[in-house]
């Protein structure tokens, strides 16, 4: 029996990303794999046409997967015992792809969300669910890290978010962990400027916040450095390889969606 979910807003676009996840896995030479997101589409009762013609959010939800899989994959396998801290989680499986490589995983999420995330996932230990805004210090007292090696991820969110939402994240990370490593997705001023998501135009989630670059979100977060940059380019290569080219060329990279590395040592 499929299941009806009502999302409307930055909600709706984990219903899309998760879509997207599951068409790439079903193809014959997928480069990403996510049986799990498969499963889940079968059981939703969602119009997905509208996510179907939308290729440039699909291209960039698999580009940003392979990317963020391969970081954290890489960090976990240098770090043990790492309590990872998924904001903005939404329908996200990557906890599943990462099983046996970490301490525990928190997976952070609005509580409209987090219902619907609780409806098709049954999470238990090392895997939990908060159901509080990141923006929400209290968000902080559910997790167990004492002296732990943290690694917080914040995927496809930032963009929907304002400066001073950006500040409040950060701040609350910064205040509630001695050292931790943070893996933000951003995206470049002339892309929120200038492209809508057609697969959610019709829902009020519209591109708010962006940031050119690493010494831009440096300055807005000082108690952070950041150590890496990483351009969503180095997915698409794996889609299109048309992308080892055109990923040279310095405007293509620019306005490419970006995972910043920072890091914070008391």
């Amino acid at each position: 029996m499929k299941e009806k979910v009502n999302v409307t807003g930055v909600p709706e676009t984990m219903v899309q990303t998760l879509y997207a996840r599951a068409k790439e896995t079903r193809k014959k030479n997928a480069k990403i794999n996510d049986e799990i997101a498969v499963e889940l589409v079968k059981k939703l009762d969602y119009d997905f046409s509208k996510a179907d013609k939308d290729n440039a959010m699909t291209y960039g939800v698999i580009a940003r997967t392979i990317v963020l899989d391969r970081m954290v994959r890489k960090y976990l396998e240098k770090h043990e015992n790492t309590v990872v801290v998924n904001i903005a989680c939404g329908l996200d499986t990557r906890c599943y792809r990462m099983k046996g490589k970490y301490l525990r995983w928190y997976n952070v999420d609005l509580p409209e969300t987090m219902k619907i995330r609780s409806q098709f996932l049954t999470e238990t230990d090392p895997v939990y669910q908060i159901a509080k805004s990141a923006m929400d210090d209290s968000y902080i007292d559910d997790i167990d890290y004492h002296g732990k090696n943290i690694l917080v991820i914040i995927e496809g969110l930032t963009m929907y978010l304002y400066e001073k939402d950006i500040r409040k994240m950060f701040s609350i990370i910064d205040k509630s962990f001695q050292k931790v490593t943070v893996m933000v997705e951003t995206m470049s001023p002339f892309v929120v400027k200038h492209m809508k998501e057609k697969s959610i135009e019709g829902s009020n989630a519209k591109f708010t916040w962006g940031v050119k670059n690493r010494k831009e979100l440096q300055r807005i977060i000082p108690a952070f450095s950041v150590r890496q940059e990483v351009s969503l380019v180095e997915g698409m290569k794996e889609l299109m390889p048309v992308y080892y080219v055109i990923g040279k060329i310095p405007a293509v990279r620019n306005i490419s969606n970006k995972i910043i590395v920072l890091e914070k040592h008391s």
